[in-house]
């Protein structure tokens, strides 16, 4: 009876997903936007930097607009940036800033039925806010990977303006005739708009947002009593930061990542799933005669893990190189003097010469291997220090060579420590197309620019 209910439970299942997903293998499905469900937040690039450009007019959504101050209301170009820490899918805290000008003419007539003033100009030096926002939906009508993100902002800042206003018939002038012009004031900021995914991890950014001042002195003339407000409509683009292995939390779908772990799941056979328990009872049943045999507070008293003959509880430098000297809290008593003959040259020389990689990636080729051999052995066999720093030609973005510079260095830092180098004595650095030796404009200059230095000491 059990038996037939899980034939008839996995007959279900194959119905239900369908016969193409069966012929899959599990490592088909796991694209390289799918982080398994509830992964933590380092699982995600969280951070991100905004910049956009737009239209900043006195004229809002939220009416009231014949009650203005002035009734011909311009539109001004105005700019900003922001950097934004995403906290959950649907959540982020973003911190703005906001240069621009704001105008209009034709202010309202007053008891007496005259017009105070022909025109107002309002110069923006600075706004910076602290907002909310809030991510409403990730959505795509074709494909299970997310394309636009409708958001919601709300938040609260500062802002120094300079409002000049020109009287009837008059010459333009600062509307405060102290510290320049400039008036600070705190404004609320509210906004929505639309995000599209261009790329990954580069965002279009399209967005409305309106800015309440909390007084009635933004345009220089107090009419009403209302405060003033003024709308910036914008585009831009926003660059999330960090691994670009791992996808943004603010556009990643946790349902498809649900969706994907499920098929999966369901991909595996009874068989591999009974291998997989009856390993893991092996593992615990072994665990529990470890755990039962030794006296983890003993282990823990009597461990010299590095060998240096202090022990881990009061070792403060863990991992000592053996034969090292320490003093009595497992540090290195004083650094030995490094000689670097012109034999160890010659081995780090020949390294160079024969190192490659695959055409634009960080693979190195096979052939250097045997160079790189001898370039480990010696930092085994006198506990040399290395610095790796890695350079490429101009062709191509600055931002790509960069990182290429930087993921060559690391590759052959990988090499080295997987030969049994001390990585702490490593360092891997990318200089991307900074710092050329030789002219660009050449296919041999390019070549000589495109390398990886090593530097013994």
């Amino acid at each position: 009876m059990k038996t037939n209910l899980k034939k008839a439970s996995l007959l279900l299942t194959g119905v239900l997903v369908g016969s193409k997903l069966f012929a899959q293998s599990p490592d088909t499905l796991l694209t390289k936007d799918y982080v398994k469900p509830f992964s933590g937040g380092d699982q995600f690039r969280t951070w991100s930097v905004g910049v956009h450009g737009g239209l900043l007019t006195p004229y809002t959504i939220f009416g009231r607009n014949s009650r203005q101050d002035f009734t011909h209301p311009n539109n001004e170009f105005g700019y900003g940036a922001y950097i934004k820490k995403q906290i959950l899918p649907s959540f982020g805290l973003q911190a703005d800033f906001l240069r621009g000008e704001v105008s209009a003419s034709n202010s309202h007539v007053t008891s007496l039925g005259t017009n105070t003033y022909d025109s107002y100009s309002t110069k923006l030096n600075w706004s910076a806010a602290l907002s909310a926002n809030f991510t409403l939906a990730n959505i795509n009508w074709r494909h299970d990977r997310p394309f636009i993100q409708p958001y919601l902002t709300a938040g609260a800042g500062y802002m120094n303006y300079t409002p000049r206003i020109t009287p009837a018939g008059g010459q333009q002038q600062n509307f405060k005739q102290t510290d320049n012009g400039h008036i600070g004031e705190v404004f609320i900021p509210v906004g929505l708009g639309l995000k599209f995914n261009l790329a990954p991890g580069v965002n279009l950014d399209m967005g409305y947002q309106v800015n309440f001042v909390q007084s009635d002195n933004f345009d220089g003339y107090n009419f009403g009593s209302g405060d003033d407000r003024f709308s910036y409509a914008h585009v831009g683009l926003e660059f999330a930061l960090g691994s670009r292995k791992k996808p943004q939390m603010a556009v990643h779908n946790p349902v498809s990542s649900m969706r994907t772990e499920y098929m999966v799941e369901n991909q595996r056979t009874r068989a591999e799933l009974q291998m997989q328990i009856d390993a893991e009872k092996a593992k615990n049943a072994q665990l529990a005669s470890d755990l039962a045999a030794t006296n983890a507070n003993l282990a823990k008293l009597t461990t010299d893990s590095d060998g240096d003959g202090v022990v881990d509880v009061n070792d403060k430098c863990p991992n000592t190189p053996s034969g090292q000297k320490v003093d009595g809290s497992g540090c290195p008593l004083a650094k030995p003097v490094i000689v670097v003959t012109e034999e160890d040259r010659k081995v780090v020389k020949d390294a160079i010469k024969n190192l490659e990689f695959d055409l634009g990636k960080a693979t190195i080729r096979a052939h250097s291997y045997a160079s790189l051999d001898r370039v480990a052995q010696l930092l085994v066999d006198k506990n040399f220090s290395l610095k790796l720093a890695g350079h490429t030609d101009n062709t191509g973005s600055a931002d790509l060579n960069m990182r290429l510079s930087k993921d060559r260095a690391e590759s052959v830092k990988s090499y080295l420590v997987s030969k049994g180098a001390n990585p702490s004595r490593i360092e891997a650095t990318g200089y991307g197309q900074t710092q050329p030796i030789a002219t660009n404009k050449t296919a041999a200059g390019r070549q000589a620019n495109r390398r990886v230095e090593f530097t013994l000491y």
